[in-house]
């Protein structure tokens, strides 16, 4: 139509209605999406892939991939022989982590019209998730020797992911807030899980310097 933007691919014109589609049989690919929409948990109305949910639970999601790079750079160290003993327990703490985030994801994403269909520690953010944490938390601040200032990123390269997954879950939870101050978040725990997990990572980034034995480049020059 004249004045309007064709957004057909130019190969898909040229296809014909009785060639055979080839991902028919695709699990990943549905096409619902290519108008920029994308669904809820549980169903309801479709949203935009820029709608203030997806970004949250999208950034969400950009922290468990993060995350994942610190993990196989844990599994690269062990190739080359036993990991030191600071560092042994860190990949499957990571990975447990990295489960838990699909968690607050499915929560960032469900329907408000079927909150009541979600489960605690499946798919809504627990009180013992949380708790779970803290227990982590404690026990690794009394494992190490915590900098007394800000400290710059990049001492080792295990620390420099697990910095960059923490600044990732920085975002998520101010994206978090946002959709929490509109109503938009189920449950009351979700908040103070991102909170402590970015304080978690942080701790783990210090934890991973010194089982290497390096030390936190501080933000001021001496």
């Amino acid at each position: 139509m004249s004045g309007e933007l064709d957004r057909t691919p130019a190969g898909w014109a040229a296809r014909s209605p009785a060639d055979p589609d080839p991902l028919a049989g695709s699990a990943v690919t549905t096409r619902r999406g290519d108008d920029g929409s994308t669904g809820l948990l549980h169903g309801g109305g479709r949203i935009a892939k820029d709608d203030p949910r997806a970004e949250a639970y999208g950034t969400v999601d950009e922290a468990v991939a993060a995350l994942g790079l610190a993990r196989a750079e844990l599994v690269a160290k062990s190739d080359g022989g036993p990991l030191p003993p600071a560092l042994a327990g860190m990949g499957a703490l990571i990975l447990r982590i990295q489960r838990e985030l699909f968690v607050v994801a499915a929560e960032l994403a469900a329907n408000p019209d079927a909150w009541d269909r979600l489960r605690d520690g499946e798919t809504r953010v627990s009180i013992e998730m949380v708790d779970g944490l803290e227990a982590v938390l404690a026990d690794l601040e009394a494992s190490i020797k915590m900098p007394r200032e800000f400290v710059v990123p990049g001492e080792t390269r295990l620390s420099a992911a697990l910095e960059v997954a923490r600044t990732i879950l920085r975002r998520a939870e101010r994206r978090a807030v946002a959709l929490d101050r509109a109503g938009l978040v189920p449950g009351e725990y979700l908040l103070p899980y991102l909170n402590r997990l970015s304080d978690l990572v942080w701790v783990l980034a210090r934890a991973a310097e010194q089982g290497e034995l390096r030390h936190a480049t501080p933000s001021r020059e001496r």
